[in-house]
């Protein structure tokens, strides 16, 4: 069944968009177990190994809800970004309050979705997002599996002199190497990492969650440091799976256009499926 767009109206009048993928299983109807996909830091919700990711995860009978952050200043189906006011007002906690949302309007979206077998992906810091909302008192109980990719093992990731700069120059200049494109994020994350830093604590996050969690990491991650993959799953409560990856960085060789999966994207891929397979039966 190809993917479906939607577009969901949550607080404020605010909209999310994505796309729901759904198994096609003639004569078995659902609802279907369903997991929500979280795309990272400069990526889209349409990036690279996403839309296999989700027609994988539906061909095992796992429905896959993706959606596009709105501080990613990107739509679905934009290849740039198009709302670079968007991107420069971004924090964490927009993104945390954007995918609460959609996980309390499941049911909405699609009349075959099973709100009761939810599991979370997320990739680099939509992993960190997926964490903290695992950790969330309104899900910790009501979420059946967690699987990071690369995930950042800490909100704050920049040093005192690029704060200074930043914080004095009211902006602090992004390249997106991909695109060319010249962007900027505002002191609105800055004024978050500095004010809320128990609120965006990921490895007390990892403690606090309870549903089972794989968290894969690459070797050889250039962009978040395997380091911070193994403080997290040093800091897990159990049940965690800790994974890493040899030869590989941050996208498991993945690139966009996607062309085609590498071995370690394979491998990745496999274990994912599995795992949300085990843990999302029943």
């Amino acid at each position: 069944m190809p993917s479906r767009p939607f577009t969901l109206a949550i607080d404020g009048g605010a909209l999310l968009r994505g796309f729901v993928d759904l198994p096609d299983r003639p004569g078995r109807p659902g609802p279907w177990p369903v997991v929500v996909l979280c795309h990272g830091f400069k990526g889209f919700c349409t990036w690279g190994f996403h839309p296999p990711l989700a027609e994988l995860l539906a061909s095992h009978g796992l429905a896959a809800v993706r959606f596009a952050v709105r501080g990613s200043g990107m739509a679905p189906g934009d290849e740039l970004v198009t709302d670079p006011e968007a991107f420069r007002a971004d924090t964490y906690s927009a993104e945390l309050g954007e995918l609460l949302a959609l996980l309390e309007r499941l049911g909405d979206l699609d009349a075959d979705l099973d709100p009761g077998r939810l599991a979370l992906f997320g990739h680099s810091r939509g992993g960190g997002v997926a964490l903290l909302a695992a950790a969330h008192p309104d899900w910790r109980d009501r979420l059946r599996a967690l699987v990071t990719w690369n995930a950042i093992g800490r909100c704050d990731r920049w040093g005192e002199r690029e704060k200074v700069a930043w914080r004095a120059q009211g902006e602090l200049p992004v390249a997106n190497a991909r695109t060319g494109q010249r962007l900027a994020l505002g002191t609105q994350l800055l004024d978050e990492v500095e004010s809320r830093a128990a609120d965006l604590d990921l490895e007390a996050a990892a403690g606090t969650r309870r549903a089972p969690w794989l968290l894969l990491h690459a070797e050889e991650d250039e962009a978040v440091p395997v380091a911070e993959g193994r403080a997290l799953a040093a800091a897990a409560a159990a049940p965690v799976e800790h994974v890493e990856l040899p030869g590989t960085g941050h996208t498991f060789g993945a690139v966009h256009p996607f062309a085609g999966p590498t071995p370690a994207l394979t491998t990745a891929l496999n274990r994912t499926v599995a795992f949300l397979r085990q843990t999302l039966a029943g």
